[in-house]
């Protein structure tokens, strides 16, 4: 029996809206909130939020004296045509490439998004 359950992951960041721009370009949904807060409903995920952090400092990766922490892993497809379409999306939406070295034998490719938190486009075969 589980003690909860998930309601959101939410991410620091200097502009909560603008992240949450972002993350909608990459997993759809509509941002709703102003301010400091400002939440994504994911169609077929958890809601993911945006909380404005004064000063955000973000993860480097890979550092072990600044870890990412956590990250978002999507599925971007069963093919590496589907991968590289995504990928070509959230570079488009402002994402960076973080590592992108032996992704055939790891079946994933690293991002940073606007506010520097690391993510994955990962390629899952389909059944």
């Amino acid at each position: 029996m589980s003690v909860a359950k998930v309601g959101s992951v939410v991410l620091d960041c200097p502009d909560p809206h603008a992240l949450a721009g972002f993350y909608a370009g990459v997993v759809g949904g509509t941002p709703e909130g102003e301010g400091d807060w400002v939440d994504l409903a994911a169609p077929g995920g958890p809601t993911l939020a945006f909380q404005r952090a004064e000063g955000h400092d973000p993860p480097r990766w890979p550092a072990a004296d600044r870890s990412q922490q956590f990250h978002l892993d999507f599925d971007a497809g069963g093919t590496w045509e589907e991968v590289d379409a995504a990928e070509a999306k959230v570079l488009a939406l402002g994402a960076r490439v973080l590592d992108r070295e032996d992704y055939e034998k790891k079946d994933f490719r690293v991002y940073a998004d606007p506010a520097g938190h690391p993510f994955c486009l990962c390629r899952i075969e389909q059944p």
